[in-house]
Protein backbone atom coordinates (compact mmCIF):
# COMPACT_ATOMS: atom_id res chain seq x y z
CA UNK A 1 0.00 0.00 0.00
CA UNK A 2 1.36 3.86 -0.47
CA UNK A 3 0.94 5.62 2.17
CA UNK A 4 1.34 9.38 2.93
CA UNK A 5 1.34 10.95 6.34
CA UNK A 6 0.19 14.64 6.28
CA UNK A 7 2.32 17.01 8.93
CA UNK A 8 1.15 16.03 12.33
CA UNK A 9 1.83 12.00 12.03
CA UNK A 10 4.75 11.42 13.96
CA UNK A 11 7.54 10.03 11.01
CA UNK A 12 8.88 7.26 12.83
CA UNK A 13 6.06 5.40 12.90
CA UNK A 14 6.96 4.29 9.40
CA UNK A 15 9.53 1.66 10.64
CA UNK A 16 6.64 0.26 12.26
CA UNK A 17 4.73 -0.16 8.50
CA UNK A 18 7.76 -2.17 6.18
CA UNK A 19 4.99 -3.35 3.92
CA UNK A 20 4.22 -0.21 2.40
CA UNK A 21 5.44 2.36 0.70
CA UNK A 22 5.25 5.18 3.30
CA UNK A 23 6.15 9.03 1.98
CA UNK A 24 5.37 12.46 4.30
CA UNK A 25 3.89 15.73 3.12
CA UNK A 26 7.50 17.07 3.80
CA UNK A 27 9.39 15.07 1.89
CA UNK A 28 6.82 15.36 -0.94
CA UNK A 29 7.02 19.65 -0.81
CA UNK A 30 3.43 19.20 0.45
CA UNK A 31 3.84 20.82 3.72
CA UNK A 32 1.67 23.97 3.12
CA UNK A 33 -0.95 22.49 1.53
CA UNK A 34 -4.65 22.64 3.20
CA UNK A 35 -6.59 19.14 3.68
CA UNK A 36 -8.40 19.25 -0.05
CA UNK A 37 -4.88 19.84 -2.00
CA UNK A 38 -3.76 17.58 -0.02
CA UNK A 39 -6.24 15.26 -0.60
CA UNK A 40 -6.29 15.61 -4.53
CA UNK A 41 -2.71 15.77 -4.65
CA UNK A 42 -2.45 12.34 -2.94
CA UNK A 43 -4.77 10.72 -5.27
CA UNK A 44 -3.35 12.14 -8.14
CA UNK A 45 0.32 10.24 -7.18
CA UNK A 46 -1.40 7.19 -6.80
CA UNK A 47 -1.73 6.95 -2.96
CA UNK A 48 -4.02 4.34 -1.24
CA UNK A 49 -4.04 5.66 2.47
CA UNK A 50 -3.56 8.67 4.35
CA UNK A 51 -2.35 8.86 7.61
CA UNK A 52 -3.59 11.95 10.00
CA UNK A 53 -3.68 13.23 12.93
CA UNK A 54 -6.24 15.70 11.85
CA UNK A 55 -9.33 15.24 13.74
CA UNK A 56 -11.05 17.76 11.69
CA UNK A 57 -10.86 16.61 8.62
CA UNK A 58 -13.99 14.70 8.19
CA UNK A 59 -16.32 17.69 9.16
CA UNK A 60 -14.00 20.16 6.31
CA UNK A 61 -13.92 17.06 3.15
CA UNK A 62 -15.87 14.94 1.26
CA UNK A 63 -14.95 11.81 2.40
CA UNK A 64 -16.74 9.73 0.77
CA UNK A 65 -16.55 10.68 -2.82
CA UNK A 66 -12.37 10.27 -1.99
CA UNK A 67 -10.38 6.98 -3.65
CA UNK A 68 -8.18 7.73 -0.80
CA UNK A 69 -8.86 5.78 2.94
CA UNK A 70 -8.40 8.31 5.69
CA UNK A 71 -6.47 6.51 8.82
CA UNK A 72 -6.98 9.42 11.73
CA UNK A 73 -4.10 8.99 14.75
CA UNK A 74 -6.06 10.69 18.04
CA UNK A 75 -2.91 12.31 19.65
CA UNK A 76 0.65 13.38 17.92
CA UNK A 77 2.29 11.95 20.45
CA UNK A 78 4.76 9.43 19.36
CA UNK A 79 4.95 7.79 22.98
CA UNK A 80 1.58 7.32 23.39
CA UNK A 81 1.08 6.13 19.50
CA UNK A 82 3.76 3.38 20.18
CA UNK A 83 1.94 2.00 22.94
CA UNK A 84 -0.96 1.42 20.76
CA UNK A 85 1.14 0.33 17.98
CA UNK A 86 -0.36 -3.20 16.96
CA UNK A 87 -3.80 -1.50 17.02
CA UNK A 88 -2.53 1.77 14.92
CA UNK A 89 -0.98 -1.10 12.22
CA UNK A 90 -4.01 -3.27 12.20
CA UNK A 91 -5.97 -0.19 11.47
CA UNK A 92 -3.77 0.70 8.56
CA UNK A 93 -3.49 -2.77 7.27
CA UNK A 94 -7.24 -3.26 7.73
CA UNK A 95 -8.67 0.37 5.48
CA UNK A 96 -9.96 0.26 2.00
CA UNK A 97 -10.11 2.80 -0.45
CA UNK A 98 -12.80 5.54 0.73
CA UNK A 99 -13.13 4.60 4.43
CA UNK A 100 -12.32 6.23 7.09
CA UNK A 101 -10.74 4.91 10.01
CA UNK A 102 -10.41 6.80 13.37
CA UNK A 103 -7.27 5.03 15.77
CA UNK A 104 -7.76 5.77 19.66
CA UNK A 105 -4.55 5.71 21.22
CA UNK A 106 -3.27 4.44 24.97
CA UNK A 107 -3.77 7.47 27.69
CA UNK A 108 -0.44 8.03 29.39
CA UNK A 109 0.72 5.20 31.39
CA UNK A 110 -1.35 2.90 29.80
Amino acid sequence: MKILFDQGTPAPLRYSLPNHEVATAFERGWASLKNGDLLNMAEAEGFDAIVTTDQNMRYQQNLPARRLAIVVLMTTNWPRIQRSIEKVIAAINGVRAGEYCEVEVAAHGQ
